[in-house]
C-alpha cells in the first residue's frame, strides 16, 4: 500500500508496456496515459513520486510539460524520454527543470538508476546545516542558496562561474550534499594541477602494464566518483586533446581505461567551474564549443565579495571563530575601525583573501582585539582607490586576475630566494602546480 507511484506519459503502447513492467519489478506502481491532457487531470487528483514523459506527444511536447510541472508541482521529479540523438531537446528539457533524461531505445539499467535517484528526492529530508559555511544574509547569498536547492533536485550539468576565491567548490559540494547523490562520493579535480601527459590515466584509469610505470591497476577519478558527483575545478585549464576525451565520456556515459579493451558504464553527475570567461575562450578557439555546450546546461554565477559588502562582518566573525578553534585560542574581537577597513576594502582575492588577512592579523595582534594595523591592508587613498577600481573595471578580467596571480607568485619566489619548492609551500600549492603556473604566466 505504501509503494511509490509513477506517472508515465507516452503515446507508444510498446514503450508504455515496457516502462510499466520495469517499474512494477522495482515495486513501483505505474499509472500510464497517452497524452498530456490526461496527465494534467491525474496530477490534480493525486500526488506522484516521479513522472516519466515522452518528448513528443499528440497534444504537446515534453519541454512545455516540464515547465508546467515546475510551476505547479515543483516537488515531483520529472524525466523526459527523447529520440536517439536528440541531445539538443534533452538539454532544453534540463534547462526547463527536468530531473534527467533517457534516450530511446530505453536502456533498462539506466532507467532503474534514474528512477532510484529520483525517488531519493521524494523522500529526502530538508537540508539542515549544509549551508552553514555559505555565510551571508545579503540578497545575493539568498539567491545562491535558492539556486543550490533547485539545482540539487536535478541531474543537469552545472557550470559554476566566478572569480578566484569566491567559494565555487563549496557551492558544488552543497549541490551534491543536498541532492540524491549525497550518500555517494564527491570527487573534486583541479584541472590545472594535473600534468598533461598524466591526465588521461588520472581521469579514466589504466590497466597494469599499459605504459611504463603502470605497476598496478588504477581506477581513475571517474570511477572514484561512480554514483556520485565529479567536480572539474578550473576546467578551462584542460588541454584540447583532453577536452575531446571528456566530451565523449559525458556524451556516451562510459569510459575506457588506458590499456583496457572494454568500456565501463558511468553514473556520474558533472559539475564544473573556472574563474575564466569560457565563452571568450570558445571564441578564441581555446575551449571546444561542443564541450562548453554540454557542461554549461545551467550556469550559476557566484558574486565577488565586493558586491556583497554587507556580508563581510558576518564572514569576519565566522572566519575568526574557525581560526581560533584550529589554533586552540580564544577568538579575538575586531575593532570597529578595523571592521570598517575590511568593509571598505575591494578584496580582489575574495573570501580566500579575507581568510588570509585575518589569519595574519590573528598572529600579529597584541591582546584580544584586532586593530586596523594588524590587518596590514594595502595602503591607498580614497582617490587612488577609486581610480584603481575604475581601471580594474575597464581591464579584461582574465588579465587582471593573471596580474594578481603573477604578483603573488613573484612575492613568494623573492621571499624564498627563488626556491620553487619553498615558494610552492608558502603559496599552499604543489610544486607541480607552481611549475604549471610559472609556464602559463611566462615566468619560467
Amino acid at each position: 500500500m505504501n509503494r511509490p507511484v509513477a506517472l508515465v506519459i507516452d503515446d507508444e503502447p510498446d514503450i508504455l508496456e515496457l516502462l510499466d513492467i520495469t517499474l512494477k519489478r522495482m515495486d513501483i506502481a505505474a499509472v500510464c496515459v497517452e497524452n498530456l491532457k490526461s496527465a494534467k487531470k491525474l496530477l490534480k487528483e493525486r500526488p506522484f513520486e516521479i513522472c516519466l514523459t515522452d518528448m513528443r506527444l499528440p497534444d504537446g511536447d515534453g519541454v512545455e510539460f516540464v515547465s508546467y510541472v515546475q510551476e505547479h508541482y515543483p516537488e515531483m521529479p520529472v524525466a523526459v524520454i527523447t529520440a536517439h540523438g536528440s541531445m539538443e531537446a534533452a538539454i532544453q528539457a534540463l534547462k526547463s527543470g527536468a530531473f534527467d533524461f533517457l534516450s530511446k531505445p530505453v536502456d533498462l539499467p539506466t532507467l532503474r538508476t534514474l528512477v532510484n535517484s529520483a525517488l531519493k528526492l521524494s523522500g529526502q529530508r530538508e537540508p539542515t546545516d549544509h549551508a552553514l559555511n555559505l555565510i551571508g544574509t545579503s540578497r545575493e547569498m539568498a539567491g545562491i542558496r535558492a539556486s543550490i536547492n533547485k539545482l540539487a533536485r536535478s541531474q543537469a550539468p552545472v557550470y559554476i562561474s566566478g572569480e578566484s576565491g569566491t567559494g565555487k567548490e563549496l557551492v558544488a559540494r552543497m549541490i551534491h550534499e543536498q541532492g540524491s547523490r549525497a550518500d555517494k562520493p564527491f570527487v573534486p579535480v583541479n584541472c590545472g594541477a594535473i600534468p598533461h601527459d598524466l591526465m588521461e590515466s588520472e581521469f579514466f584509469g589504466h590497466k597494469k602494464g599499459s605504459f611504463t610505470g603502470a605497476v598496478s591497476d588504477n581506477a581513475g577519478l571517474f570511477l572514484a566518483a561512480q554514483g556520485g558527483t565529479l567536480f572539474f575545478d578550473e576546467i578551462a585549464e584542460l588541454p584540447l586533446h583532453m577536452q575531446v576525451k571528456l566530451l565523449r565520456a559525458i556524451q556516451e556515459k562510459s569510459i575506457r581505461p588506458v590499456g583496457a579493451t572494454a568500456e565501463i558504464a558511468l553514473d556520474v553527475r558533472i559539475l564544473s567551474a573556472t574563474h575564466h570567461n569560457l565563452l571568450d575562450l570558445v571564441n578564441a578557439g581555446k575551449f571546444r564549443h561542443d564541450l562548453f555546450y554540454r557542461i554549461n546546461v545551467i550556469e550559476l554565477q557566484i558574486p565577488p565579495l565586493r558586491e556583497r559588502k554587507e556580508d563581510i562582518p558576518l564572514l569576519t566573525e565566522f572566519v575568526l571563530a574557525k581560526l581560533a578553534m584550529e589554533t586552540d585560542v580564544s577568538a579575538p574581537e575586531i575593532s570597529d575601525e578595523a571592521q570598517q577597513s575590511l568593509v571598505n576594502y575591494s578584496f580582489p582575492g575574495n573570501i580566500r583573501e579575507l581568510e588570509n588577512i585575518l589569519e595574519r592579523a590573528l598572529t600579529l595582534c597584541d591582546g584580544k582585539v584586532i586593530s586596523s594595523e594588524d590587518l596590514q591592508l594595502p595602503e591607498a587613498s580614497a582617490e587612488s582607490q577609486a581610480t584603481l577600481t575604475e581601471a580594474k573595471a575597464a581591464a579584461p578580467l582574465d588579465s587582471y586576475l593573471d596580474d594578481i596571480e603573477r604578483k603573488k607568485i613573484m612575492d613568494a619566489l623573492e621571499k624564498t630566494r627563488w626556491n620553487k619548492t619553498a615558494a610552492a609551500k608558502l603559496l599552499g600549492i604543489s610544486l607541480r602546480a607552481l611549475r604549471y603556473r610559472l609556464e602559463k604566466l611566462d615566468l619560467d
